[in-house]
């Protein structure tokens, strides 16, 4: 990797959550103006993007998150690396919830509730891991009370648009698994490697 590009990945590494803070309070701030024109679903999943960005400050500031992951699940071995988590965050996330929030726009609510199901799975991964290891872990608290309230909500909302049936659920669920699994799957081929 090149010099400049090193640089880039190090300053991102060190600043993206600050942003995040900072976004999610600019998109909070727009959120009056967003439910005087825009209709519940889509109120709704516009909101996933600022509840994400929250989520991610607990999670990730003093990136206490991938070092909890490494020393308390991965047994000290680092199977989440710093460009991981920002390709996980930044890129996957945040392009997951815009794109939901653009599908729905375009073409109706459901083709958006990959990003409700991506929230709920993230917040039952957080539940069990607290169960598993018996102690918080970095987004537990955002997760219990921000993600679940908020996803839960959605699904029920859009779930009651007459043209959303099952197969849009089936879809959205289906895509925050693999999303969750492609994350598993990086983790354990990382894994594979350093132990080889």
């Amino acid at each position: 990797m090149n010099g400049r590009l090193l640089s880039l990945r190090n300053w991102l590494a060190g600043h993206w959550v600050a942003g995040a803070g900072f976004m999610a309070a600019a998109l909070l701030a727009a959120t009056p103006l967003l439910a005087a024109l825009a209709p519940l679903p889509l109120l709704l999943l516009f909101l996933h993007s600022p509840g994400y960005m929250i989520h991610q400050v607990e999670e990730h500031t003093g990136d206490r998150f991938r070092r909890f992951a490494n020393a308390r699940v991965f047994g000290g071995r680092e199977g989440l690396s710093t460009p991981a988590v920002l390709v996980i965050n930044v890129g996957a996330v945040w392009l997951i919830n815009l794109a939901a929030l653009y599908a729905a726009l375009a073409w109706g609510a459901g083709y958006g509730l990959v990003a409700p199901y991506a929230m709920l799975v993230n917040a039952l991964t957080h539940l069990g891991a607290r169960v598993r290891l018996g102690v918080y872990n970095p987004g537990l608290a955002t997760a219990v009370a921000l993600f679940l309230p908020l996803s839960l909500a959605t699904l029920i909302v859009i779930g009651m648009e007459p043209e959303v049936g099952w197969r849009f659920h089936a879809a959205g669920l289906a895509g925050a698994v693999l999303l969750h699994l492609a994350i598993v799957a990086h983790v354990a081929l990382r894994l594979r490697r350093l132990a080889g």
